[in-house]
């Protein structure tokens, strides 16, 4: 599937997978974030940090009528504060969509997988 975009210009569609690349290499910059997880955490069993690469298993980009919502799966580091991260990968998913691709995310739900504890 993909996004169709209507401009004055034409007709643009972009992939979800795309879409899932970009969002899921904003939401690893941010502070507090180890990594995305798998958003078939059943079926792979324990959650793995996914790479560059695979942003696209753990992200999950919907389009209903005129709007898009992405979910988010991702993995925080032990000792930050969850909601603050989660926000703050919100706040960048949405800006990094609108500047990079042109699109108007309507929401971006974020899934804590896992707490990991990670190096100094």
């Amino acid at each position: 599937m993909s996004i169709e975009l209507k401009t004055k210009f034409g007709q643009i569609d972009i992939s979800n997978d795309v879409i899932a690349t970009v969002a899921g290499g904003a939401a690893v910059d941010c502070y507090g974030i180890v990594g995305m997880a798998s958003k078939k955490q059943l079926k792979d069993g324990i959650t793995e940090i996914l790479r560059r690469e695979n942003f696209t298993k753990g992200v999950i980009v919907r389009q209903e009528s005129d709007e898009v919502h992405i979910d988010m799966f991702i993995i925080v580091s032990y000792g930050t504060k969850i909601s603050e991260v989660a926000h703050n990968v919100q706040s960048k998913v949405k800006y990094t969509l609108d500047k990079t691709v042109g699109l108007a995310a309507d929401s971006v739900n974020i899934f804590v997988q896992g707490v990991r504890v990670t190096n100094p």
